[in-house]
């Protein structure tokens, strides 16, 4: 496993369906070694913390192997390294590895996996597509947030190591299929409520959906 692309940008206003919005998912590969800090990449920055960003969503990483499905479902799109807004691209480290808590290595850097992806409207600026976030909830390749344990530098390249896991995880994969099919994995989500692992705000979206399934 390694990072093999750090992409960076900055909040831009731009026009979208005719009112101004401040976006920073246009993210560009940058030439390393870049320091991995507490709430960001060096060079980065979130355009609306309050629902981007943040200790539990610090760094997205994305999956290079993803980028080959989504060439074959939209041939039109040129796609390069960043263009899902992730921090990272990573190489052979997916959401099926990763379970919520476990601790990686990149770099110097230690990281802790947090959550699975939720992508706002702005997925959808970003490939010029309304149906885009849709697409990719139902795709289930969602990527993978970390928060920082310990800052360090990272650089393409860089091996992702991981150092501990947690005692029968809940892989990534298995967040995205409980939040875009909760009727059909009812106790895959009273798992993930029980086990109260993700952050605040998606562990009540869970508890919420399942108190309507059992309402």
């Amino acid at each position: 496993m390694k990072v093999i692309s750090l992409n960076v940008g900055l909040p831009r206003r731009i026009l979208h369906h005719d009112r101004e919005v401040t976006t920073s998912i246009f993210k560009v590969p940058v030439a390393g070694p870049l320091m991995l800090r507490r709430l960001n990449l060096d060079g980065d920055q979130q355009a609306d913390r309050r629902v981007h960003g943040g200790p539990n969503k610090a760094v997205y990483a994305y999956p290079s192997e993803h980028y080959e499905y989504w060439r074959d479902q939209l041939p039109e799109a040129d796609l390069g390294w960043g263009h899902f807004g992730e921090n990272l691209t990573t190489e052979g480290l997916d959401e099926q590895d990763a379970c919520i808590g476990d601790l990686y290595r990149m770099g110097a850097a230690t990281v802790k996996v947090t959550q699975p992806r939720m992508p706002c409207y702005k997925l959808g600026i970003r490939f010029g597509r309304d149906d885009m976030v849709k697409r990719f909830v139902a795709s289930g390749r969602s990527g993978i947030y970390f928060s920082v344990v310990e800052e360090g530098l990272v650089d393409t390249g860089d091996a992702i190591v991981k150092i501990s896991g947690q005692p029968a995880g809940i892989p990534v994969s298995d967040i995205n299929r409980a939040y875009a099919h909760s009727r059909e994995n009812i106790e895959l989500v009273r798992r993930i409520v029980s086990a109260q692992i993700l952050p605040r705000g998606l562990h009540q979206d869970f508890v919420d959906e399942l108190a309507l399934i059992d309402h």
